[in-house]
């Protein structure tokens, strides 16, 4: 029977009291008097109202055991990166494997898989197969609707799983960014009630204006916390938090814990801070978590202080699940699910040569922290009658290479990433995960793709060598990183799907750190997030240059485009 400090959300109240369970419900709520500062305080979870389990490279069971210590009792999880390998399986993977474990997942039916007709992805899900997934009490909602264009054009398909939502009464869940005005209105008005794409502040003052729920994202790639984050004292009852996509290092670091303290810090209303952390994503997804109510799930933490919300105690259905930063939910082993059917590649399989009448190459411009990029014209460097990659200008190669199937790989250049030798290459490629690479040469990008095809799934550093061996500058920071000219290579195997990995999150986390700073620190990547930024790199519904498995993409068009420029009238 904890006795302490009780919030009540709904009337914004605090009180000293005690709370009796039984069989995991909150059987009576006592009132013993006043607050009393320096007790703890009891308050109902966080709930993270957006995220992409697979996104943390973890099964939903390790996910879980990382996330409990930060306060986080449940999550509105997509499973549309699965679902994009191995389909309606691959959702039912994801359910099973979260009642494993005593964490309040629900899962959506994932709406766009593929995510376009513009890529290559290992399944379909059609809208029969929406319809039974929608049918499962399990399934919560209909999840993100990424194909905003065809829901202003009224696309059969589109509208009809719109329509299974509404018949099931199950929330839809948006993603629109940049979408404002009439369009907004129009989305809003096919029945999609939330939005994680907002990265301006004007922009989601327009769709909260309209009566849209805005997530604000603050995740390991997309931040948007900081532009969004005045919405919370306008629109109170409208916000929610979520991360989207969290990487295990962050995530062993603190989840939407991070994002209270934050609010907090900005001097915003504690309770609005606890309505978008713990209250809203439960009452607008209707999910089977506790909120401190008799007759609820007994699902709850234990804070310090209302200061630094140090979580000393997370209970799921009356368990303690986590208690002073350790994680009690065990570390179990998963079935290794995949799908993986291309051979090893060459250096020459990545060539690119220079067409006749070429004035200048479109160039990928990634920006640090969004999704969107940018999109450039720059002149190409030539060597030996092929486009290279130019380390000088910071412009470097970047390939998509189908996993599902031996085809030849699609190729492109991008900026920013700021290799100054070798080669990254993941798996997660969203949203078909197929292997996406960026690096200074052909051979290092192989070598680095080839690693990744082996493990049949992973996110592989290849060291390699510089480029332009007389470049004092370069020679110079080789040195300063004490480099040698034999090929280093790192390996984080993803065996689950080309996704996830089962073994114990706390070791991922630490492997992942080690690979992030392998990037930075060897290789001299200037992003925050590389291997999060290069997985989004071939996502095709956020504008606006991209690279999918079949070419180069322009998203404000929405259509191919040619990646060398060539003279007028050739």
């Amino acid at each position: 029977m904890p006795t302490a400090n009780i919030l009540n959300l709904f009337d914004q109240t605090i009180f000293y009291g005690n709370i009796t369970i039984e069989k995991g419900r909150i059987a009576q709520i006592d009132r013993l008097g006043r607050e009393r500062p320096g007790e703890p305080y009891i308050l109902p979870g966080f709930i993270d109202a957006h995220v992409h389990v697979e996104s943390s490279l973890l099964t939903p069971p390790q996910f879980a055991r990382l996330a409990v210590v930060h306060g986080t009792v449940g999550t509105v999880s997509d499973p549309h990166e699965i679902g994009n390998v191995l389909g309606v399986a691959g959702v039912e993977y994801m359910i099973q494997e979260g009642k494993r474990v005593p964490f309040k997942f629900m899962f959506g039916a994932p709406s766009c898989v593929p995510a376009t007709t513009f890529e290559t992805a290992g399944a379909t899900i059609g809208v029969r197969d929406v319809r039974n997934l929608l049918a499962m009490k399990e399934i919560g909602y209909l999840a993100e609707m990424m194909n905003f264009p065809g829901v202003l054009h009224q696309d059969p398909d589109v509208m009809a799983k719109i329509a299974l939502a509404n018949a099931f009464n199950k929330p839809i869940d948006g993603h629109a960014p940049g979408l404002t005005g009439d369009a907004a209105q129009q989305y809003i008005d096919a029945g999609i009630s939330t939005d994680h794409e907002c990265f301006t502040y004007e922009e989601g003052l327009d769709k909260a204006q309209r009566g849209m729920n805005i997530l604000i994202r603050e995740g390991s790639a997309a931040r948007n916390f900081e532009a969004l984050i005045p919405l919370l004292a306008e629109f109170p009852m409208q916000i929610m938090f979520c991360s989207d996509d969290k990487h295990p290092d962050t995530l062993a670091e603190g989840h939407i814990n991070q994002l209270v303290l934050r609010a907090l810090a900005k001097g915003h209303s504690l309770w609005n801070i606890l309505r978008a952390a713990c209250l809203n994503p439960v009452l607008h997804y209707r999910l089977p978590v506790g909120l401190l109510r008799e007759g609820d799930a007994a699902d709850y933490i234990v804070i310090n202080n209302l200061q630094d919300f140090r979580v000393q105690q997370t209970v799921i259905n009356g368990e303690v699940v986590a208690e002073d930063g350790e994680s009690k939910i065990p570390d179990l082993r998963s079935e290794h699910v995949n799908q993986f059917n291309c051979s090893p590649k060459t250096a020459a399989d990545f060539a690119v040569d220079i067409v006749a009448e070429t004035t200048s190459i479109r160039v990928i411009e990634a920006l640090d922290g969004q999704l969107i990029t940018n999109g450039v014209s720059v002149q190409p460097s030539i060597r030996n009658g092929q486009v290279v990659a130019d380390v000088e200008r910071d412009i470097l190669k970047l390939v998509v290479v189908n996993r599902y199937q031996d085809v030849p790989p699609a190729i492109a250049f991008i900026k920013n990433f700021g290799l100054k030798h070798g080669a990254l290459a993941s798996s997660v490629g969203h949203d078909s995960h197929n292997i996406t690479a960026v690096g200074c040469t052909d051979e290092s990008i192989s070598q680095a793709v080839n690693l990744v095809i082996e493990a049949q799934g992973g996110l592989a550093a290849v060291a390699g060598t510089i480029p332009h061996e007389h470049d004092h500058e370069l020679m110079s920071r080789r040195k300063f990183l004490h480099l040698t000219t034999t090929p280093e290579t790192q390996l984080l195997a993803l065996p689950v799907a080309g996704l996830m990995t089962d073994t114990d999150g706390y070791d991922i986390a630490a492997q992942y750190t080690a690979l992030d700073q392998f990037a930075k620190q060897e290789l001299g990547s200037t992003l925050a997030a590389p291997f999060m930024t290069l997985s989004f790199m071939a996502l095709l519904v956020i504008p606006y240059l991209k690279l999918s498995d079949k070419g180069l993409f322009d998203g404000g068009a929405f259509q191919f485009t040619p990646l060398q420029i060539v003279k007028k009238g050739h």
